[in-house]
Parts: structure tokens; sequence; C-alpha cells
């Protein structure tokens, strides 16, 4: 569609300038009556000219060559005297446009040499010094525009390109975010849910009363999932960047959910006041610290959140006291708890306790301003 818009234009403009130059140079022709009456070759020259600058962009260098040619044919065989040079002129500019200055300039000074040997073989000898030089100006000018537009539509295309670079990351890192954003939601949930089906399935017919309590910590788990992912799914349908942020100040029904799957959650330390992208990025890496625990700690009873502030950075640490800890494969969880801490300039380090204290992660952001 852009091709065929560009050589409909090429044809547009190579008809506007035809019409414009025989328009005027019979105007002119009727003031100068000692010029060679216009005739059909005359015309056929100046048509001539005309013709090849509907394919300009296309083939711009041939274009040119045609045209002047048939424009100095036009001026050596006597007619009147017109702006039939115009025509060249923007086959010359179309050159310098499309190919660059280098070509361009080449093809001009081509012509200054075609010329001189032209006036010289035809025993006229070469044209007089003003016009010489206003020839080679011209020349330069119209080169010296072409250039300037070509580095112009670099540059308008450079930064089209760069802003859609740039756009792209940007979707690229909004996708990677719902992608985390959605793993901790149904994995945390999912995990909850599952430790509590167990315990329902498993007490279902000696204790009656706990397998309920099980099957509601269920449906409020479920329901909070929901809420979360629904609102998730929400943002990419809008195409909206902005996600309802998690935060810590829900901290109590995070660990509330890990308690009903069983576990004692001990809390040291606050966190205090956070920049939104720190408390949400601490929050979602203790959301997916107290999951692992419930998933894959072996025989945890008791996880161990302490909570700093020193030299300017929050340190989050989680631990949990289960047996035969040892170091994790990298799957999607680890991968994003660290993908979080590092876009903001933090880090996270998981693995083994010290001593028998199970499995831990500790997770370290720097808080402006501090």
């Amino acid at each position: 569609m852009l091709v065929a818009r560009k050589y409909l234009g090429d044809a547009l403009g190579a008809l506007v300038l035809g019409a414009f130059v025989l328009a005027t140079t019979t105007v002119a022709a009727s003031q100068q009556p000692a010029a060679e009456p216009l005739g059909v070759f005359g015309y056929g020259w100046l048509v001539g000219a005309a013709l090849p600058l509907a394919v300009r962009s296309r083939f711009p260098l041939s274009a040119f060559v045609v045209s002047i040619a048939c424009a100095l044919t036009y001026y050596w065989s006597g007619y009147p005297g017109g702006p039939a040079i115009l025509l060249p002129a923007l086959a010359l500019y179309t050159v310098a446009l499309v190919r660059g200055p280098l070509i361009a300039g080449s093809a001009g000074g081509a012509l200054v040499v075609a010329g001189y040997i032209a006036f010289v073989a035809s025993g006229r000898g070469w044209v007089p010094g003003v016009a010489s030089a206003g020839l080679v100006a011209g020349i330069a000018a119209v080169v010296g525009i072409g250039t300037a537009m070509r580095n112009r539509k670099a540059a308008v295309a450079a930064a089209r390109e760069h802003e859609e670079e740039h756009r792209q990351r940007l979707a690229e890192q909004e996708r990677l975010r719902i992608a985390r954003e959605v793993h901790d939601v149904v994995a945390h949930s999912l995990a909850m849910i599952n430790v509590q089906a167990g315990v329902a399935a498993h007490v279902a017919d000696r204790r009656p009363e706990q397998a309920k309590e099980a099957l509601r910590n269920i449906k409020e788990a479920s329901a909070t999932a929901l809420t979360d992912l629904r609102a998730t799914l929400a943002v990419l349908r809008s195409g909206d960047l902005h996600a309802p942020a998690p935060s810590l100040r829900q901290m109590d029904e995070l660990l509330g959910h890990a308690r009903d799957a069983g576990l004692t959650v001990r809390v040291r330390g606050t966190a205090g006041e956070l920049p939104a992208p720190v408390d949400a990025a601490a929050y979602r890496i203790l959301q997916e610290s107290l999951t692992n625990v419930v998933r894959h700690a072996n025989q945890a009873r008791t996880v161990d959140v302490r909570f700093g502030r020193d030299n300017g950075h929050l340190e989050l640490t989680v631990r949990d006291d289960g047996a035969d800890a040892t170091t994790p494969k990298t799957g999607n969880g680890l991968r994003g708890m660290r993908e979080r801490a590092e876009a903001l300039g933090g880090r996270v380090e998981a693995g083994p306790g010290p001593g028998e204290a199970g499995f831990e992660v500790k997770a370290v952001f720097p808080i402006e301003g501090e």
C-alpha cells in the first residue's frame, strides 16, 4: 500500500510539474519571436523530459539521465527558453534522496563534463562564466536539498524504530510482570487449596468439624485467588499497564493462609513505609516463599519471617525448619523472585539455611532516600 502510494505520488508530481513547464514555455515562446517555433518536436522533448519522472523513485538514476538528455536537447535545438531544467532537477533531487549524495554528486559532475564536451564539439565554445557558475551552484543546491531530506527521513525512521523497540521492550516487560503475577497468585492459592483438601480428606470421617474448617479455608483461598486472577486478566484485556499492586499491608491475610495450612508463622521486625514497587515485590517474594514451604519443605512446621532495614536497604528473610533441605533447581518461582528483586536493584539468595535451619530465602532491596 505504501509503495503504491509512493509511485502514485511520483506520477502525480511528474504530471503537475510537466504541465507547469509546458504551459510556462508556451507563454514564454510568444515573447521570443527569434526562437525556433514550438512544434511537435519541441513539445515532444519537453514531454520526454517529464515522463521519466513518473518512475523516478524506482529508477532514479535512469530517470535523471533520460530527463536531462531531453532537456539539454531541447535547449540545444534553439527552442524558446523556459523552465525545462526543473524537470531533470527534480530527477537529480530524487537521486540524492534515494541513492545518496555520492551518486547524485557524481551524476551532477558528469552532467557538467558532458555539457562542456557537447558545447565544445558543437563549435559554440563553453558557456559564459556566470552561466557555468549558476549551473554548478544549481546542481550543488539540488543535491544538498535532496541529501538534507534523505538525512531527515533517516532520522525520522530511526526515531520511529527506536520508539517501536522501546514500546516492544515495555510490552515484553509487562508481559513478564503479568506472567509472574499470574504464577504467584495461582501457585500460592493452589498450594493452599491442595493442603486443605488433603486435610479435609484425611479427617472427613473422624473429625467432620475440622474437615468443614478445611473446606471453608479452601473456599476462602479460591475466592481470593479468583479475585486476584480476574484483576490481573482485566489488565491484559484492557491493555492498561497498571495492574492492582499487592502490598505488605495485606500480609496478615497471606500469613493466615500459611497458618491454615498447618504452619506456625513467626514474624520479627517490621518493613515500615516502603516505595510501592519495593512493597509489591517484597509481598510477592514472601508469598512465593511461603508457597514453596507448603509445597516442597520436608516436614516443616515453623516458618520464621524477618524484616530488617540497614544502610538504606530492606532485608526480608523467610526460613523454615524442614529437614534435608537441598539447593533447588531454578524454576519459575525462584526465577520470578530474582527478576523482581533485580528489577529494583536488589538481589535474592535461596538455598539451605545454616546448620539444620531448613531452607532460607533472603531478599535485599535498596530503598531510595535512605
